[in-house]
């Protein structure tokens, strides 16, 4: 029963999925082509963030935030590490997903389809589709979960 009960738990640990928490999308004002989304990511067996995509942009890309000289500046990156059993987040001012080429401002109470891409450490990819809700401009992820000091 035992040896049952084992096998049992390590094929759950195989199949489990990478979680997303707290996703949102920051809401644009005309004429912005451009808004970033963000989430906390957490893959049990670690793994990386190598692609995303949008209906509602024309580009979809992993970004960072570096400083070059004095000056802080967003680049793309290929693929964001996900730590085995680490929640990673995707925040203003970090990484973070810009979607560029927006037709129509995003507005507050919209909701945006995103498809990510993760690739496990075994190499084979799982894709997630996801309804992220547009909060209003100036929003953060405090406020958006209902956290209160």
């Amino acid at each position: 029963m035992l040896a049952g009960l084992s096998l049992l738990l390590a094929s759950a640990a195989t199949f489990a999925q990478t979680t997303i928490a707290d996703a949102w999308v920051r809401g644009m004002v005309a004429p912005q082509r451009a808004t970033g989304a963000f989430m906390k990511i957490t893959s049990p067996q670690g793994g990386k963030l190598v692609g995303v995509s949008t209906p509602a942009a024309r580009v979809a890309e992993v970004h960072e935030m570096v400083m070059q000289g004095d000056v802080m500046a967003m680049r793309a990156i290929e693929a964001l590490e996900l730590p085995a059993g680490r929640a990673v987040e995707l925040k203003p001012g970090g990484h973070h997903l810009m979607l560029m080429g927006i037709e129509q401002p995003l507005k507050a109470g919209d909701t945006v389809p995103l498809t990510l891409t993760i690739e496990g450490k075994d190499g084979k990819r799982e894709t997630l589709e996801l309804k992220v809700p547009v909060k209003a401009i100036g929003a953060t992820a405090a406020a958006q979960s209902g956290h209160k000091h």
